[in-house]
């Protein structure tokens, strides 16, 4: 899969793509202290349920710039909902993925290689960060690789669905 990263591994803020634009816009600034553990972008040619691309977080040992795309293998997903007080919540998953060019995560094929500390990590960081934000946050349930592919399919249908509608 291609991964388009928007917010760069320790950035204190979200930058989000904005299609009508062209170009990166700044979303959020984090609160002190926090940081994104590993570059978060998204799935070009996707449409998740929340509306936007898949949302994806690539593990490798530096951060790239935004709009950089970096190759990338699915390892699983964490299956999640989040909302605020003016919607309920609504499906928000984050597939997680390694850099095909990683040398330290190459080995990781599944999201059970993660090991329980940092997948604790890495859901706590998404929960702080949507509740810093004034909105609910929760992970469902956490799934394997072939999942992943599941769902990057069926955000790549929708997508198409959504074009051919247009």
């Amino acid at each position: 899969m291609q991964v388009v990263i928007e917010t760069p591994k320790h950035a204190p803020t979200k930058l989000k793509f904005d299609p009508k634009l062209g170009a990166f816009r700044l979303s959020k600034i984090l609160p002190v202290g926090m940081v994104f553990p590993f570059d978060f972008g998204f799935a070009p040619g996707t449409k998740a349920a929340d509306g936007d691309p898949l949302d994806v977080l690539v593990l490798m040992e530096a951060p790239v710039y935004p709009g950089c795309v970096v190759p990338a293998r699915p390892i699983g997903v964490l299956v999640c909902e989040q909302g605020d007080a003016r919607r309920r919540a609504e499906r928000n998953d984050r597939v997680l993925a390694v850099a095909d060019a990683s040398p330290t995560y190459r080995a990781i094929r599944s999201i059970d290689d993660l090991g329980p500390t940092l997948l604790a990590a890495l859901e706590t960081f998404f929960t702080d960060y949507q509740r810093l934000s004034g909105r609910t946050f929760r992970v469902l349930r956490r799934q394997g690789a072939a999942a992943a592919r599941q769902a990057i399919k069926r955000s790549q249908a929708a997508a198409r669905r959504a074009d051919s509608a247009a």
